[in-house]
């Protein structure tokens, strides 16, 4: 019996692993600079971006705000202000902008990417559902087709919460709750522009799935399920990028299949584990993605939950 169930997993790992390689990463090890701006990247508990010249945005929880690199892993500068969570940029008239979720700030926010503020989104105490501010607690955002933002409050309500494009309440959709059309920390949100009409892709990160919603709040199906713990999504070409808490990074493409995993962590004990020291790292291996994006080349940066600031570049084969 023992033996046959051993069969049956080395078959399902054979799959899993071929099922997985349409897309083949390895690790730049040592890629990015290690003392950013003479001193350590500090603690990360937010996402990761890439802007139309190729630089890397790392948002952190240290005085400094969100780090920039170059293309090649360089420190450029800082700005903004610090505990940014889920971040998305777009282009839109005028230029690149970052559109950020600050659940300890209670607020949304939108900057330029010289780090000025151009507007917030503070308690909607009209969302009906909200005792008072504490209470609301985004985890990301994203914004539609006609300028309507979307804001995943996963640490707070486990509602998204649609404002028009100026920034008036709509509507709420979702809940908490295991069944699908509920959510149990929706920790992830993007616009998904790749099939027939846009639709939103959400991270229904502690119910381990991703899901499509459209833009009225209605839920349309689940993608791909039983990931561990989904923490974002970043769109680029064909292909979707999820860092998952549980120490792994999966690519998905535009049908929902699974085109790539990397990083994956064996150790149970340091996967979602915010101080793992530094001595316990290893290159190419995940402890608790939180971040990630995909560049241009279609190669992975990740960044880490993580007390002392851990990134990675997983390079596409060529």
């Amino acid at each position: 019996m023992n033996r046959i169930v051993q069969t049956l997993a080395l078959i399902s790992l054979v799959s899993t692993a071929a099922f997985a390689e349409e897309l083949k990463y390895s690790i730049a090890p040592n890629f990015f600079e290690q003392t950013p701006g003479g001193q350590t990247l500090g603690a990360c508990h937010g996402g990761t971006v890439i802007d139309k010249a190729g630089n890397i945005y790392v948002s952190t929880d240290t005085d400094r705000g969100i780090v920039v690199f170059s293309s090649k892993g360089k420190f450029l500068r800082a700005f903004g202000p610090p505990r940014i969570h889920g971040l998305e940029l777009r282009a839109e008239k005028g230029g690149e902008v970052i559109y950020a979720a600050r659940p300890s700030d209670h607020e949304v926010i939108k900057l330029k990417l010289d780090g000025t503020q151009e507007w917030s989104i503070p308690f909607p105490k009209e969302a009906g559902h909200y005792q008072n501010a504490d209470g609301y607690k985004p985890c990301a955002v994203t914004v539609g087709p006609d300028g309507s933002i979307f804001v995943a409050d996963g640490y707070g309500s486990n509602y998204v919460l649609k404002f028009d494009k100026d920034r008036k309440f709509v509507k709420k959709f979702g809940g908490a709750g295991p069944e699908e059309g509920k959510f149990n920390t929706c920790h992830g949100i993007a616009l998904d522009t790749r099939g027939t009409k846009p639709l939103l892709l959400v991270c229904n990160r502690n119910n381990n799935r991703v899901e499509y919603w459209d833009l009225e709040g209605n839920f349309v199906r689940v993608i791909q399920k039983d990931l561990r713990m989904p923490a974002a999504v970043q769109i680029r070409g064909d292909y979707a990028v999820f860092p998952e808490l549980q120490g792994r990074v999966t690519v998905l493409d535009k049908e929902g299949k699974i085109v790539a995993q990397v990083g994956d962590n064996p150790i149970a004990t340091q996967r979602a584990n915010y101080g793992l020291p530094k001595d316990q790292w290893k290159d190419g291996i995940c402890n608790s993605p939180h971040g990630a994006a995909l560049d241009k080349k279609n190669n992975i940066i990740v960044s880490e939950w993580s007390l002392f600031g851990h990134l990675h570049k997983f390079v596409r084969a060529k």
